[in-house]
């Protein structure tokens, strides 16, 4: 079986953190540090039976991240992996690997201000950065300066800027984990596209993609708002009867987020329409800014 790429600087990674303190890890999309990099800190003697923490700024994400761990280990959500989110738990008396959103985070703070319990609190993708993830990871600072010197902290991100962070965090040491290159083809639609016509130039572009390309396709849309007017207009023009148009974003059923990820039934490829999370590339008068249309193999 492949490695994912951050199996060859766990390691390191250990090393860093066998002494109190704390570290920052860059690794790029699909590397595994998401999902291997808790589970690899569980045997560690410095976490003495205690949890692995772990903030994920999307409700999607950290659903997803806890089952795939909780997958690897053979295990059921709430087993030896959990997760905490605005009115919805799944933890239990075994858990030991908690992932919990922002504002799950600041309420554990609020309630136990010395985070007793847990031996470790990892910030993933950091580089998306909110009130909430700053002010976390401040008080979490504070705890181990003033109350709790032997509490890890680990900042991980596809795109940090990890000099800023290290130094924040008392000059942490700083592991790279380089991931694998693959071959990426870059097409542009012509910006003049006007604002009320940018769903219907997203459905063509989908479709030239979709005739161009095998494979699965993901398609990033501003919104959950675009990503609904898209998907009808799909449906609509009778697309393609092989085609299996799935939206994912954090406010469907969790049925239908699983559903998304999901392989598809055979004989069918699938075009899973997610956000691209920033409200920046919201089409605006007078010009649409071109949603990123990536085709190819999608991986569960």
């Amino acid at each position: 079986m492949t490695l994912l790429p951050v199996e060859t600087v766990l390691p390191e990674l250990r090393r860093a953190l066998a002494s109190p303190g704390a570290a920052v890890l860059t690794a790029p999309p699909g590397a595994g540090k998401t999902t291997l990099v808790p589970l690899a800190l569980l045997n560690e003697p410095w976490l003495g039976g205690r949890r692995v923490l772990m903030l994920e700024p999307r409700r999607l994400a950290a659903r997803a991240a806890a089952r795939r761990m909780a997958d690897m280990l053979g295990e059921r959500t709430g087993d030896t992996v959990g997760y905490r989110m605005r009115a919805e738990t799944k933890v239990g008396p075994r858990t030991r690997v908690e992932v919990v959103t922002e504002g799950v985070l600041t309420r554990l703070l609020q309630a136990d201000p010395t985070l007793d319990g847990y031996g470790i609190v990892i910030f993933d993708e950091f580089h998306e950065r909110s009130l909430e993830a700053d002010l976390g990871l401040a008080f979490c600072l504070d705890i181990r300066s003033k109350l709790r010197d032997d509490l890890r902290i680990l900042v991980m991100s596809a795109t940090l800027q990890s000099g800023p962070v290290s130094a924040l965090l008392g000059g942490a040491p700083v592991i790279v984990c380089e991931g694998r290159s693959y071959p990426v083809e870059t097409f542009y639609l012509d910006r003049s596209v006007a604002a009320d016509e940018f769903e219907t130039a997203v459905a063509r572009v989908i479709g030239r993609a979709w005739n161009l390309h095998g494979g699965d396709m993901l398609v990033f849309l501003p919104g959950a708002r675009e990503i609904r007017r898209v998907g009808d207009l799909l449906r609509d023009a009778g697309w393609s009867r092989e085609a299996l148009i799935v939206p994912l974003h954090g406010s469907l059923p969790q049925k239908d987020q699983d559903a998304a990820l999901e392989p598809p039934p055979p004989g069918k490829r699938k075009a899973a329409v997610r956000p691209c999370g920033n409200a920046a590339h919201r089409p605006r008068s007078g010009a649409a800014d071109v949603a990123p249309v990536v085709a190819g193999r999608l991986s569960t």
